[in-house]
């Protein structure tokens, strides 16, 4: 299956320049997608252009990954209704060389003619002065047609600085500087890129008689009409200090059914043979097809030890895990619990002078609303700490029972669990 078929059955093709499958039809094509380090990491938003250009790499194209460096200092206003706000150069530079890591781990950067390579297009710029880019750059560039844009029409009356109504211009010449260094002959990304995308293959029309392509994908949206991306607790991260792997297995978990198919077409790396067979399986099952592409996914951007432990959290939070299972648990797992069950602190001077179970278990994490509940529980053989159950009503809770030293599970029932955390 070509490039160009695979985009097709996976719903992943919006628009192209006619011409581009005799191209493609020749062998190895170069293509570059670009990216702005605007964030502190890259996002799951950002995956889908990932996936496009693992997609492209698969088919036996060369990838080209841009990395913004000098149109990151000037803000893309593609679907904003106002002024983004500038970061400062140590952010942005700070930023580049983290997610450029990241790249690393999704595209192949070492094997075969169609390795991909990264390209900072400040490298364009930093020599070039005002009066250079006017004459180089804005020359070629038709102030009707930028004003044609979706991104500044959408803009003209609510207002829009001179710096962002230039960033098409970079974008054009980045393409154009692409064409001449590493005959790129390709770009693609979202369906609100067209226009830009469109710039660039007119600067190198205009400006070196040559022809270039353009590819784009839909922007992906949820099946209730919301930014595809994002929870509840906001960005979806492809960094684990700033997303969880738990976190990003369960964003995977808690789709809509609705939106499983296009997910599965757009992230997973199967085959259209096994995704179908699949979907065909689990047709009346959608939960064991979500958790198929959560564990592809979460070893893919994080990592199967990452996957394992996972599994683990979400035992020791639905399931029935053992006290073996919460002790193979890391710091950073307990961390993830005490963020998803209810949670509270105690002072290491306390815990050290001993707490009684029974004030633990009403005052200190209200796990049963009095005394005389707690100890009916234990009673009851209900209550376990660190998954032992608690036969003792006067039992002592003391810094011995920490796990990592600073966590104590605690448990009334199946349902009814907290996690103390002991700070100082």
């Amino acid at each position: 299956m070509n490039f160009l078929e695979e985009l097709e059955w996976r719903g992943m093709l919006h628009a192209k320049i006619a011409g581009i499958e005799t191209e493609l039809d020749k062998g190895m094509c170069v293509g570059y997608i670009g990216f702005d380090p605007t964030a502190p990491s890259l996002t799951i938003g950002n995956y889908v252009q990932i996936m496009l250009l693992k997609f492209w790499q698969l088919s036996g194209h060369k990838p080209i990954v841009l990395m913004g460096g000098a149109t990151g200092r000037i803000g893309d206003p593609s679907g904003k209704d106002k002024e983004r706000e500038l970061k400062t150069g140590n952010e942005l530079d700070y930023n580049l060389s983290f997610q450029k890591q990241q790249f690393f781990k999704f595209l192949d950067f070492e094997t075969g003619d169609n390795k991909a390579i990264v390209v900072n297009n400040y490298d364009f710029y930093k020599n070039m002065n005002a009066l250079d880019f006017l004459r180089d750059v804005g020359k070629t560039a038709s102030i009707n047609t930028m004003l044609s844009k979706d991104s500044v029409k959408n803009r003209l009356e609510t207002g829009m600085s001179f710096t962002e109504f230039s960033y098409q211009l970079l974008q054009g010449y980045d393409f154009q500087c692409l064409f001449q260094a590493e005959n790129c002959i390709v770009q693609m990304g979202g369906s609100d890129q067209w226009g830009n995308i469109v710039s660039g293959t007119e600067f190198i029309r205009r400006n070196l008689g040559e022809k270039a392509y353009a590819i784009t994908t839909p922007l992906l949206t949820k099946a209730d009409g919301t930014k595809f991306g994002k929870s509840e607790k906001g960005n979806i991260w492809l960094d684990a200090r700033l997303t969880t792997p738990y976190q990003f297995y369960q964003f995977w978990i808690n789709a809509n059914d609705a939106d499983l198919p296009k997910f599965t077409r757009y992230f997973s790396l199967k085959s259209r043979a096994e995704i179908e067979a699949l979907e065909a399986e689990f047709a009346n099952n959608p939960i064991q097809l979500k958790r198929i592409l959560a564990e592809e996914l979460t070893k893919r951007v994080h990592s199967e030890a990452d996957y394992q432990a996972v599994l683990k959290v979400s035992d020791i939070l639905f399931g029935k895990a053992d006290k073996e299972t919460l002790m193979s648990l890391s710091a950073a797992n307990l961390a993830e619990i005490a963020g998803e069950i209810s949670s509270s602190t105690i002072s290491r001077a306390d815990l050290s002078a001993g707490v009684g179970i029974l004030n633990l278990m009403s005052e200190r994490t209200k796990v049963a609303p009095s005394n005389s509940e707690a100890r009916k529980a234990i009673q009851n053989n209900a209550v376990s700490i660190n998954k032992d159950k608690i036969k003792d009503p006067t039992l002592l809770i003391t810094p011995d029972f920490l796990l990592h030293d600073t966590y104590i599970m605690v448990e009334n029932g199946k349902k009814n669990k907290h996690l103390l955390v002991v700070e100082g």
